[in-house]
């Protein structure tokens, strides 16, 4: 019956053409500071825009589901965010939530964080391995959001395959079923990666892009060498019309769309905003 439970809910996460998963992530303010998240500020009106571009999910604590969700459920799925580092442990996250407020708010997964290679891994590992056992039991997707970003891992090792891929084989060991990480900047070594990996492999935005270019780019190589979606924020939220970027970017992801073709899908949104007719 839990197995069940747990391929009902992933069959709402994975679109069935494509075999690939769009995530919008505003979970944020937590870990970075709410100051910088010029985009989060007005929560409510991101989130409504966000909804509208039909993403397959959204990452989000359980305070601003709570407060933010009503009039959007059934439209996405709910990643329930239940851990989270902050700026003053950058490399430590922490539970707050739990698999039972997930399942009593509707969320289709939940989802935890780790910063591997570092000195925090002993124990968030060790959580990851409680919150497995019982998503398993329950029914219940694991997302996890594994980063090589410990005090180990010198900053421009941070994008290293061999780091990346140490992420994801060791959540997929651990029993997380989604593993949200960093592109490693190429196909080839990202492909590398996804090899190690039984579970899902997702890739976040990405620190490293800057231009809208950057992002459709290593979009497109993304989905082309294997990797099974994206769970994307900062950039989605900070771009000017959130909507057309949205379905912009759904395009890639479940259409096939070239880059060429998805910045003239963006472009026509923009100006006509016929954002039902995508």
């Amino acid at each position: 019956m839990a197995m069940l439970g747990k391929a009902v809910r992933m069959s709402r996460l994975v679109n069935p053409k494509s075999n690939k998963m769009m995530a919008i992530t505003v979970d944020h303010a937590i870990s970075r500071g709410i100051a910088p998240m010029k985009g989060l500020q007005p929560i409510q009106d991101t989130i409504n825009k966000i909804v509208a571009g039909r993403p397959n999910a959204m990452t989000m604590t359980k305070g601003i589901a709570e407060h933010c969700m009503w009039e959007h459920a059934g439209e996405t799925s709910i990643l329930l965010k239940c851990s989270s580092y902050s700026p003053v442990h950058p490399t430590k996250d922490i539970a707050f939530g739990t698999v039972d407020e997930a399942i009593r708010m509707g969320a289709d997964a939940v989802s935890i964080g780790a910063m591997t290679l570092g000195d925090f891994q002993d124990v968030q590992f060790e959580e990851i391995g409680r919150f497995s056992e019982e998503c398993m039991r329950k029914g219940m997707p694991l997302i996890g959001h594994v980063y090589p970003k410990g005090e180990s891992v010198p900053k421009d090792q941070q994008t290293a395959w061999e780091n990346i891929a140490y992420c994801c084989r060791s959540a997929a060991e651990l029993g997380i079923d989604i593993i949200k990480t960093t592109y490693t900047g190429d196909p080839d070594t990202m492909a590398k990666v996804v090899d190690c990996c039984p579970a899902r492999v997702v890739i976040q935005g990405g620190d490293a892009c800057k231009t809208l270019d950057d992002y459709l780019n290593m979009t497109r190589e993304a989905m082309d060498c294997g990797v099974g979606g994206v769970t994307m924020g900062r950039f989605v939220w900070d771009y000017p019309d959130i909507t057309a970027l949205v379905i912009a970017l759904r395009y890639i992801i479940h259409e096939g769309y070239s880059v060429k073709e998805a910045k003239e899908l963006l472009a026509q949104l923009e100006n006509d905003k016929n954002y039902d007719q995508f």
